[in-house]
């Protein structure tokens, strides 16, 4: 990110040392060469020089420049194709071979840095991380990157667990399968399906290793299933001072359950051991729903469904409700005949992004590309969506449109699909994006406090009242406690449930302008969100999505509230005894925990 700075920054002050050298008192900017200065005014009223010399003088100068010109000409030869090259005003090094640069999924952070680790084997990580403790130099762990924070980034340094992904040990009959912590969800779903076996609950995705996916408290959904670190049993931990250790619920429990969502911070997580479940197919049934439907059925979606989650569409009544239940071992797959097929489903998404091209061709925003047209009866509903909402995506009536779009999509596709729980259970996130991921208590699952509905419709309201362009969906998912006591849906009550809510804005453009544009708007929208419900709400951001204030005032605001909800002295205690030297620490987790006396 540095080059593009130094380049804004040398624009920066050409534009100030302009402005402050004109005259305020003219607003053309071509006015300003009259000279203001009394001084210079003094020698604007002398007598005028001698016309013939000063024609001579001129004439030298001239003719001066005319050789300078000729002999640089011929002296430095341009190529024959340098008249089709582009003037370039800055020329950069290329970056040093042992640079590595290193990003999120979604382009939002980005580090360069010299020091990434990649060991091999566990005798590999325990000499990287002596090494670094030693040398007090900081060894990050990173996963996939699918963090929308980044909160595995640092430019000091990084170990990644990618070549440490192998499965090390199934128990069939207990379930119990222990793996190396850089294995990927799928790879791990994919090689213990011929032992009859699958994890609890599934993310959106599949691409995280299982160590980062415990660490930051990712969860699936369903109100009868807890958060995925509580399907951790044993861990093994590479310490900076105190080497490798093993813990486990009865071993050493308090540091196990701190660590099972422990951010990195405690340990490079080097395998884990996890409970696991029967395979089995589920039949995923998706409806369109309303609002006031949704209230008169909510407790029995909850408590009668093993997977739950409520899709809201802004500025629409529509909400898509996606339930997933094992298949009937009498009953068999429900029989359905869809109403419309896949093409016909999706039809009028193409035919609005077909109209739209045109509109903003027709305005001069869009040029024309032969890109645009030649595949959209081929791209997938979300790539369509991202397509349309780059159009122009801050103008609320057109993200409106796209919108309701998406609503009568839905409407067309309701119906059955049946398939493996890590299939069925997995969602198409769409593009790039930006995220934000609450997560409050919602009472009990035998009576549901209906806060989390409350908290749909004053934010569906804040969107409307404000003309936030509020792309869908809003995600509304549940999950049961976890003792892990850093996780947002910490509890000592198995029978809480906590419901999670992400808003997001997508980034369905590379230009860097707009990218910032989008991200000034999002921000704005999770600002409203933060003041008007959080603290009603007891609601607290996911790990992977929260961000560092820039203002001093918020973040001391933000780390007064975190020390509200999760042990953080518990936590700084643990971080003092295992990593001394904050090795395995980032600005984020400085800035989230720093000790009790800089507050």
């Amino acid at each position: 990110m540095l080059r593009p700075l130094l380049l804004k920054r040398s624009l920066r002050l050409h534009h100030h040392h302009y402005h402050h050298s004109s005259n305020p008192s003219h607003s053309h900017p071509l006015r300003t060469l009259t000279p203001q200065n009394p001084f210079l005014r003094r020698f604007s009223s002398l007598p005028e020089p001698n016309t013939d010399a000063e024609t001579r003088k001129y004439i030298g100068y001239t003719a001066l420049l005319l050789f300078c010109g000729a002999a640089t000409y011929y002296s430095f030869p341009l190529p024959e194709n340098a008249k089709h090259k582009k003037a370039q005003i800055f020329r950069y090094a290329p970056l040093p071979e042992d640079l590595h640069t290193v990003s999120n999924w979604s382009g939002t952070h980005e580090v360069q840095t010299r020091n990434f680790h990649q060991p091999e084997n566990i005798d590999e990580l325990e000499r990287v991380v002596s090494e670094a403790h030693k040398g007090k130099t900081r060894i990050r762990p990173v996963g996939s990157g699918l963090s929308p924070n980044g909160i595995g980034l640092s430019r000091i340094g990084m170990v990644n667990l990618s070549l440490m992904d192998s499965i090390l040990e199934v128990d069939k009959e207990k379930k119990i399968v222990r793996v190396q912590a850089g294995i990927r969800v799928q790879q791990l779903v994919d090689g213990i399906k011929e032992h009859g076996l699958t994890l609890q609950n599934f993310a959106s995705i599949r691409e995280q290793q299982i160590g980062g996916i415990i660490q930051v408290g990712a969860h699936g959904t369903g109100a009868r299933l807890p958060p995925i670190d509580e399907q951790v049993i044993a861990m093994k931990l590479v310490t900076p001072a105190k080497g490798t250790i093993e813990i486990s619920k009865e071993k050493d429990p308090e540091l196990f359950y701190l660590a099972r969502c422990g951010l990195g911070g405690l340990g490079v997580v080097a395998e884990v051991t996890l409970q696991c479940v029967d395979r089995q197919e589920l039949v995923e049934h998706t409806v369109v729903s309303t609002m006031d439907e949704i209230k008169k059925n909510h407790k029995k979606l909850l408590s009668e469904n093993k997977h739950v989650k409520y899709l809201y569409i802004p500025y629409t009544d529509s909400v898509v409700v996606v339930r997933c239940n094992p298949v009937s071992k009498w009953k068999g797959p429900p029989k359905f005949k869809p109403k419309y097929t896949k093409d016909e489903a999706i039809q009028h998404v193409r035919d609005l992004y077909r109209e739209s091209l045109q509109k903003y061709r027709v305005e001069g925003t869009r040029s024309k590309s032969s890109d645009d047209e030649q595949n959209i009866d081929e791209l997938s509903f979300t790539e369509l969506r991202d397509n349309l909402i780059a159009l122009d995506p801050l103008n609320k009536n057109h993200i409106v449109k796209v919108n309701q779009a998406e609503a009568e999509f839905w409407k067309k596709s309701e119906g059955y699909r049946v398939g493996w729980s890590d299939e069925i259970l997995g969602f198409d996130c769409g593009g790039q994006q930006w995220v934000s991921e609450t997560c409050f208590p919602a009472g009990k699952l035998a009576t549901p406090s209906m806060k989390d509905l409350e908290y749909i419709e004053e934010l569906k309201k804040l969107i409307e009242k404000h003309e936030i362009p509020a792309p869908a969906p809003i995600e509304q998912r549940w999950t049961g406690s976890t003792r892990s006591p850093m996780s947002p849906a910490s509890s000592l009550s198995e029978d809480d449930i906590f419901s999670w809510v992400g808003i997001i804005m997508y980034l369905p453009t590379m230009d860097a302008r707009q990218r910032k544009d989008i991200t000034e708007e999002f921000f704005h929208y999770r600002h409203l969100t933060q003041t008007k419900l959080w603290d009603n709400y007891s609601a607290y951001e996911h790990w992977a999505k929260i961000e560092v204030p820039k203002n001093k005032d918020e973040l001391i605001a933000l780390q007064a509230r975190l020390r509200k909800r999760f042990p953080v002295d518990a936590y700084n205690k643990a971080r003092r005894e295992l990593d001394p030297n904050r090795i395995l620490s980032n600005n984020k987790l400085e800035k989230f925990f720093p000790e009790s006396e800089t507050i």
